[in-house]
């Protein structure tokens, strides 16, 4: 009698999934200890990493940034298959070789005097949240700020949100005290000074919306701010895109092991204190049950569950069967409490035939913007509200003509539901207000009483758009996940514990062990968000089969 292998399913070929079959199948022994296949719901591979090309630049829809080159895996990975060099253009290329260009609603350009303070104020209450300020670095020469002692003296620091906006205010009565006193109070057209502070710090709290995902930085959470950790080293992008990363991964493994098209729709599984003998899925050899879309079906003994957070999210609501019987309550309280945010970027190709020289420019600048608030009586009316919380526009590269911007949130979520001409044109009547009023000559700085902002509009012209659209695809449902109020750290670990759970002796009664297992990068305590963490949870999971086996290889800590 033959005894069939344990079969191993992973659902998703994203970073995780693939991380977790490359090493599963390179195992030594493996092809002998058990069947592998990997099921995909779309039409390629790679999931949250999407490469693409756009006006013959190479640009990544999804994830973009290997965040720290020392110890990266990712850009181990990268340096082994010479994809850190191309011949051809790619975004981020030269990193923004350019200072930035701050520009205020009606045209007025900040001179650094004005933008310094606020950055480094910012940066330094970020700095502080993540637990890297330190008492050495605390007091800057110029106003002889004490960060540690201001960041510190803040009350009740419940959200990242709360704490910046509470730390602003205590920064405002420190140095507006100084300036009532040495008569500073200045007023800039429709600006004035702690209105334009205002302003400059609203733009780096949006920036930092679209590295976290949270909508709004009231609901990130300050506790576990400081648990998340970056490589050393430069950011850098890849030269021939992400997806060489995912190629290379899935490149070892055989034609065919790759399943693409296949949605999973159901995963049946067997509970704590359920044998074989109570299967009812069909197949007494096999715990796990999978049906798909097509209406196909297929048995594992294992399933490496790598489907994002935002599906998971969905996956355990009161009108879902994505799971049967439905996941124990740690693992759904854990889902429920973590974030899983919206981030999308537009892509937009300016028209060859535009008179820079007429607005005063010799090229597009690297653009950083600061908005009236929504609510103000001062802002733009022709400005879009799904405008007014984006930071940034500036070309992916020096001289390119494509321009990148991103978005966060509400924010994303309209931009996926906007028309290429609905696009244009609330991009190029912000821009227009920012830049064709602009006059460099006469920057707002420190020393200035006043700059007139004229309303002469000038069409700014953009020939193509291109958008990703995260949030309203139903693979995904978002882009990546954080730490929201009410969760914690611990809820990244319930995320990675696999089904059925073992018992305190390490044992599982009656049930087959290690039906469900989770990869992706929601169940990493300290690199989520990640496509290293992702990774490091796909070796994570792989490991714990192959000691299940007791095969070789096992190379990296199971707890990594």
């Amino acid at each position: 009698m033959v005894v069939k292998k344990p079969r191993i399913v992973i659902v998703g070929a994203g970073m995780a999934g693939l991380t977790a079959a490359n090493k599963l199948y390179t195992c030594k022994g493996s092809e002998k200890a058990f069947e592998l296949c990997v099921v995909e719901g779309g039409n390629r591979i790679g999931g949250r990493i999407n490469s693409s090309e756009f006006c013959g630049d190479r640009i990544e829809m999804g994830a973009t940034w290997i965040h720290g080159i020392l110890g990266s895996p990712v850009h181990k990975i990268a340096r082994e298959i010479n994809s850190l060099e191309s011949d051809e253009p790619w975004e981020c290329m030269d990193n923004f070789p350019d200072e930035p260009l701050t520009v205020a609603e009606g045209g007025c350009v900040l001179n650094p005097s004005i933008v310094e303070p606020v950055s480094t104020l910012f940066e330094k209450f970020m700095d502080f949240a993540q637990g890297k300020l330190v008492e050495s670095c605390c007091i800057e020469n110029k106003g002889g700020v004490d960060y540690c002692e201001l960041a510190s003296k803040v009350p009740q620091k419940l959200s990242i949100g709360s704490f910046l906006r509470k730390g602003l205010e205590s920064y405002w009565d420190l140095v507006n005290n100084q300036r009532e006193e040495e008569g500073e109070l200045k007023v800039f057209g429709k600006w004035n000074l702690t209105l334009l502070q205002e302003g400059i710090f609203a733009m780096y709290e949006n920036i930092q919306r679209t590295y976290t995902s949270a909508g709004d930085l009231l609901t990130l959470d300050f506790n576990s701010e400081s648990e998340y950790r970056m490589f050393p080293g430069e950011e850098i992008t890849i030269a021939k895109g992400y997806l060489s990363i995912i190629e290379s991964l899935a490149s070892v493994l055989p034609s065919g092991l790759i399943q693409l098209g296949k949605k999973v729709s159901k995963i049946e599984w067997l509970p704590e204190g359920h044998n074989l003998q109570s299967l009812e899925n069909g197949n007494v050899n096999k715990p796990v049950k999978l049906h798909f879309c097509d209406g196909s079906v297929m048995y594992a003994d294992h399933v490496i569950v790598t489907v994002s957070l935002g599906v998971l999210k969905a996956g355990i609501q009161e009108n879902s069967s994505l799971f049967s019987p439905t996941l124990p309550a740690f693992k759904v309280e854990a889902i429920k409490r973590l974030g899983f945010g919206v981030v999308n970027k537009l892509f937009l190709q300016l028209s060859p035939t535009h008179d820079w020289k007429s607005w005063g420019f010799d090229k597009f600048p690297f653009l950083h913007m600061v908005f009236h608030r929504s609510d103000s009586g001062l802002r733009h009316l022709k400005i879009p509200w799904w405008m007014r919380r984006t930071a940034s526009l500036c070309p992916i590269y020096r001289n390119s003509s494509v321009l990148l911007s991103w978005f966060a949130g509400d924010e994303a979520l309209e931009l996926e539901s906007l028309s290429d001409e609905e696009i244009i044109s609330g991009v190029s009547n912000t821009i227009s207000n920012f830049l064709a009023n602009s006059q460099q000559d006469k920057e707002m700085n420190s020393e200035s009483h006043h700059v007139n902002c004229n309303d002469n509009l000038k069409e700014l012209m953009f020939t193509k758009v291109l958008k990703s659209q995260w949030g309203s695809d139903p693979l995904f449902m978002g882009s990546y996940s954080y730490v929201a109020v009410g969760s914690s750290g611990d809820d990244w670990d319930s995320m990675a514990e696999p089904l059925p759970k073992a018992s305190n002796c390490g044992s599982v009664t009656n049930s087959p062990p290690l039906q469900i297992l989770f990869a992706g990068e929601a169940t990493h305590r300290t690199h989520y968000s990640t496509t290293h963490g992702a990774y490091f949870s796909g070796i994570r999971e792989a490991n714990r089969l192959l000691q299940h086996y007791n095969c070789g290889g096992v190379s990296e800590l199971l707890h990594h």
